[in-house]
């Protein structure tokens, strides 16, 4: 629960408690803590059990650390029925890339190469200058 606590900072709150309660009146502090700690996780257990009740034999197997986005998505796509793991490494992302490009640029493509300029694909936006007699679009409401 505290996992992230070190002892310096167990030490310091340590110290405050028993500034701030006494070292007489401490004890009863950490029992209370410590009985309303017990019936909140008592509630949220009894909770968990009307839940899995009221959903009924078909998700017995329903965990409620399932409902972390993170926790669904590894568990689900770890499980190697879906063949992920063929699809990811039978992907090529360069050769794609280079297919892509050589079809928007109207160029046929050879089979033995990934694409122009040996794999190397310029994906940088370059600036379009206009002739020497055109000039930009003016626009009267922007200026």
């Amino acid at each position: 629960m505290f996992n992230d606590i070190g002892p310096l900072e167990l030490v310091t709150i340590v110290v405050l408690a028993v500034l701030v309660f006494g070292p007489d009146k401490l004890p009863k502090v950490i029992q209370d803590v410590m009985r309303t700690i017990r019936k909140i996780r008592e509630f949220s257990e009894s909770a968990k059990q009307d839940i899995r009740q009221e959903l009924g034999p078909e998700f017995k197997d329903f965990e409620f650390e399932d409902l972390n986005p993170k926790t669904f998505l590894r568990k689900h796509l770890d499980n190697d029925e879906l063949g992920l793991k063929e699809i990811r490494n039978g992907f090529d992302l360069k050769k794609e890339m280079a297919e892509v490009t050589d079809a928007v640029h109207s160029r046929d493509a050879d089979p033995g190469t990934s694409g122009s300029a040996g794999g190397r694909i310029d994906m940088t936006k370059k600036p379009e200058d206009p002739g020497r007699d055109e000039r930009p679009a003016f626009d009267p409401d922007a200026t």
